[in-house]
């Protein structure tokens, strides 16, 4: 009876989201989005980089658990779109009641909806994947971090609308499912998962990591900047991503210009 009741707890831990992007890669995630927002923006939100971060932890349980349904059936419901944006509003009524420090805190933590929709191993859905594959996946990323060529995924994110938002997260998520299965195939070969020290940049894992890493870092943006307009902040001197093609792009140089932190 043990070893049955084993085997069901470890299935339902495989077809569960039980992960989510490390410490490290939110921490880098935060940073990295910062460095395509208005430099007001920017530099308000590193200033509270602490608390960003720990309000990451406080995302509202309800709507953790109301995405997580969605990602398992792959499809964000009407009714968790409108729960997601009205987290938003409420960012912008804080802004209106003069709670600026409050709302800019708040906005940092909506860093999670992106995240977590951008994720190809949290949409992958109900399927999963096979024990190991997702810690050997996040080990990777994490690891290769330094290596991954950060890009604007999509320029016209960053002029959304906030009432745009939720179509343009359906959109993420969709793009987030369709790489899931490379994941499951190139880090589960032979019955067993496959250790993240034997991959390298030439690895379709690499791949993966570096779209999935830039899409969440595009998405983050472009969902501050969409309430941050809404709440007529100041959207002057906002970065302009160079248009580079590959050869012209020196390995440890970014496609876009240094941080707000580096370039003062």
């Amino acid at each position: 009876m043990g070893r049955v009741l084993s085997s069901i707890l470890l299935a339902s831990l495989a077809a569960s989201p039980a992960w989510a992007w490390t410490s490290p890669l939110m921490e880098a995630l935060n940073r990295d989005a910062r460095r395509l927002c208005p430099r007001s923006l920017g530099r308000l939100l590193k200033e509270r980089e602490p608390q960003i971060l720990d309000e990451l932890r406080k995302f509202p349980p309800s709507l953790s658990q109301a995405v997580a349904v969605d990602l398992q059936a792959g499809s964000l419901t009407p009714d968790t779109l409108s729960a997601l944006d009205a987290e938003g509003a409420r960012v912008i009524e804080l802004f209106k009641s003069q709670r600026i420090s409050e709302g800019l805190v708040r906005l940092g933590g909506l860093l999670r909806i992106p995240a977590d929709l951008s994720d190809p191993v949290l949409t992958a859905g109900s399927e999963g994947f096979p024990p190991g594959v997702v810690r050997e996946y996040y080990m990777f990323v994490e690891g290769n971090l330094a290596k991954i060529p950060v890009v604007l995924e999509d320029p016209a994110a960053l002029k959304l609308q906030r009432k745009e938002l939720p179509d343009y997260w359906k959109g993420v998520l969709e793009r987030s499912r369709s790489q899931s299965p490379v994941i499951r195939t190139e880090l589960f070969q032979n019955g067993r998962a496959v250790d993240h020290r034997t991959i390298d940049f030439r690895s379709p894992v690499f791949g993966v990591a570096s779209l999935s890493y830039s899409r969440a870092v595009t998405a983050t943006a472009a969902t501050w900047i969409a309430i941050w307009r809404e709440a007529r902040g100041d959207l002057t001197r906002q970065p302009q991503p160079r248009e580079v093609v590959p050869q012209d792009v020196p390995h440890d140089e970014p496609a876009f210009p240094p941080s707000i932190e580096e370039d003062e």
